[in-house]
C-alpha cells in the first residue's frame, strides 16, 4: 500500500476510520467508477489508488458517508467530515445535506463536568474555609452578608465577571475588549426585517450589530455563554430546535424573534442606543440577554455557529475540489485503461449495476 505522494513525496499520512485502507485523511472516491484517491495534505494533489486496493474500501467510504450528518453537495461533489477527522469526498449523485448535532454531545457534556468539577471544588474550598473560622470563635451574624450576597456566589460558580475573553473589531474598526460579563449581558434584539440584531457589551460601552457583524461577535460570545455546557437532555432540545428551523441561521433568528429585547421594555433605563460608554447598571435578567435564555437555546444558537461556519468553509471548497476531480478523471482514465484484468472489469461492473 503505499503511504508517500506521487508528485512531492511527502506523506500522505494516516486515518483510523478506515482498516482496509488506512492511508490519508482526506479521500476521494467514486463508488460508480470504482476509483478512490488519496489527498496529499502537503500539495494537495490526488494520488489514484492501485486497483487491487479500492473495491473494499470504497464499499465502507460510500457506507460512512451515508451515514454522516455533516456533509454538502453540489451535482457533481459530496464532502463530509468523519468524527475521526478523516474527509471524505464523494463523486457522484449529490446527498442532502443535514446537521450535524449528534458530535455535540460529548463536547457540551464535558464541558458541563469540567465546570462543575471546578465551581464544586471553588464553592466547596470558600465553605470549608468560612466554616473554619467560624469553628474559631467567630459568630455566623458576621457572615450573614456573605451568604445573603448572591454576588459573591455568583462570582465563585460562575467566575470573575472582569475576566478577559478576548477583543473584537466593530464595523468601524475600532477594536474593544470583551470580558466574561459581557458575554452574558450581550442581548439579542427584535427586528423589523428579519436581520439578526445584537446589542454587544463592551469595555467600551454597548455597541448595535447586524447581519454578519453580529455573528462574527456571537462566535467570541457563545462558548463563554454555555462554559456550563449541557446534559444530554439540554442537548436533544438543542438539535429539535436546530431541526425544526432547517437552517442554522434560521435558529438565531427564531430565538431573536421570540425571546430578543423590544424598545418598548423600560427595564432598560429609556432603551435608548448608545453606542460607547453606557449609563446603564448591571441587570441580572435583562430580557434578551444571551444568559437568559433556556439551556437548549443558548446550545442551539452555539451549534448554530458551528454548523454555518463550516458549512461555509466547505462550500467554499467545493468548486476547488470539482475542478480538481475533473483533472484527477482524466488521468484516471487513461490510467485504468491500460491494464484492466477481466476479474477487475467485473467487479466493476457489478459496483455500477449496485451503486
Amino acid at each position: 500500500m503505499f503511504t508517500t505522494c506521487i508528485h512531492c513525496n511527502g506523506s500522505l499520512g494516516s486515518n483510523e476510520a478506515f482498516e482496509l485502507f488506512p492511508v490519508g485523511a482526506r479521500l476521494a472516491f467514486d463508488a460508480r467508477q470504482g476509483r478512490l484517491w488519496v489527498i496529499c495534505a502537503g500539495c494537495g494533489r490526488w494520488n489514484l489508488s492501485p486497483l487491487d486496493e479500492r473495491w473494499e474500501a470504497i464499499e465502507a467510504m460510500e457506507a460512512r458517508f451515508r451515514d454522516t450528518r455533516l456533509r454538502v453537495s453540489t451535482d457533481h461533489v459530496g464532502l463530509a467530515r468523519l468524527r475521526e477527522g478523516v474527509d471524505l469526498i464523494r463523486i457522484g449523485e449529490p446527498q442532502r445535506p443535514e446537521m450535524a448535532a449528534w458530535r455535540y454531545g460529548d463536547q457540551f457534556g464535558r464541558r458541563r463536568n469540567r465546570q462543575l468539577l471546578v465551581s464544586g471544588a471553588v464553592v466547596g474550598s470558600a465553605v470549608a474555609i468560612m466554616g473554619g473560622i467560624l469553628a474559631a470563635g467567630a459568630s455566623i451574624a458576621s457572615f450573614a452578608g456573605v451568604y445573603a450576597n448572591s454576588d459573591v456566589w455568583d462570582t465563585l460558580i460562575h467566575g470573575r465577571p472582569s475576566k478577559s475573553i478576548g477583543h473584537i473589531a466593530l464595523p468601524d474598526g475600532r477594536v474593544v475588549g470583551l470580558q466574561r460579563r459581557h458575554a452574558r449581558m450581550s442581548t439579542l434584539v427584535r427586528s423589523r426585517n428579519d436581520e439578526l440584531h445584537l446589542r454587544l457589551e463592551s469595555t467600551q460601552g454597548a455597541h448595535l450589530l447586524t447581519g454578519e457583524d453580529a455573528m462574527k461577535a456571537a462566535h467570541r460570545l457563545m462558548p463563554t455563554v454555555n462554559r456550563f455546557g449541557g446534559t444530554k437532555a439540554n442537548v436533544q432540545d438543542a438539535v429539535r430546535l436546530l431541526e425544526s428551523a432547517g437552517d442554522p441561521l434560521r435558529v438565531w433568528k427564531t430565538v431573536q424573534q421570540q425571546n430578543g429585547w423590544t424598545s418598548g421594555d423600560k427595564r432598560w433605563g429609556g432603551g435608548n442606543w448608545t453606542d460607547g460608554n453606557s449609563s446603564r447598571k448591571y441587570i441580572r435578567k435583562l430580557p434578551g440577554a444571551l444568559h437568559t435564555f433556556s439551556v437548549g437555546e443558548r446550545l442551539a444558537l452555539e451549534m448554530a455557529l458551528h454548523e454555518e461556519s463550516e458549512r461555509r468553509a466547505m462550500e467554499g471548497e467545493l468548486h476547488l475540489l470539482e475542478t480538481a476531480w475533473r483533472e484527477a478523471e482524466e488521468i484516471a482514465k487513461i490510467a485504468d485503461a491500460m491494464f484492466t484484468p477481466a476479474a477487475i472489469e467485473a467487479r466493476l461492473a457489478e459496483i455500477r449495476r449496485t451503486s
